[in-house]
């Protein structure tokens, strides 16, 4: 299972990186995009902060630049590398304790909360890539099929 979050995570990566380059390259999408794109990132870190039990410094929808945002993608996925390094299956499955953005308490494995990070990011990047195709650009794929297509 470590091997499967290793490679989900690495997609999300990879999909935050693609939605970089094309934020990039239509800075006119920046307006409507960027915003949605940085609580992905956002989201990332909270979740990140939450399983080793750690104080998020960021909002779940914060004001980022789009180099502010790159920051973080990279140390996002930096974080997710080191978490999953060496888990056992045992440890997959531990009981997470922490606090929603409401105070409430919540106890969450750890392979549901790194599904829903995959999962919630997929979602959002999806608003992303049609704020992209709005703003004149090329709709973007960053669909978990192309990462693997892609042999990534």
């Amino acid at each position: 299972m470590r091997d499967y979050f290793t490679k989900l995570l690495r997609y999300t990566a990879w999909a935050d990186r693609c939605i970089l380059a094309a934020l990039r390259e239509l800075p006119a999408a920046q307006q409507e995009a960027l915003p949605l794109f940085a609580h992905v990132l956002a989201a990332e870190h909270v979740w990140l902060s939450r399983v080793y039990g750690a104080e998020a410094r960021l909002a779940v929808w914060p004001q980022l630049s789009l180099e502010e945002c790159a920051a973080l993608a990279g140390e996002n996925a930096a974080g997710y590398e080191e978490l999953l390094q060496g888990l056992g299956a045992e440890e997959l499955v531990k009981p997470v304790r922490y606090r929603n953005t409401k105070g409430v308490e919540f106890v969450t494995p750890l392979d549901d909360i790194l599904t829903h990070v995959v999962v919630h990011g997929g979602y959002h990047r999806g608003q992303v890539a049609r704020a992209i195709g709005r703003a004149g650009g090329t709709t973007i794929s960053t669909d978990y099929i192309t990462f693997v297509r892609e042999g990534l």
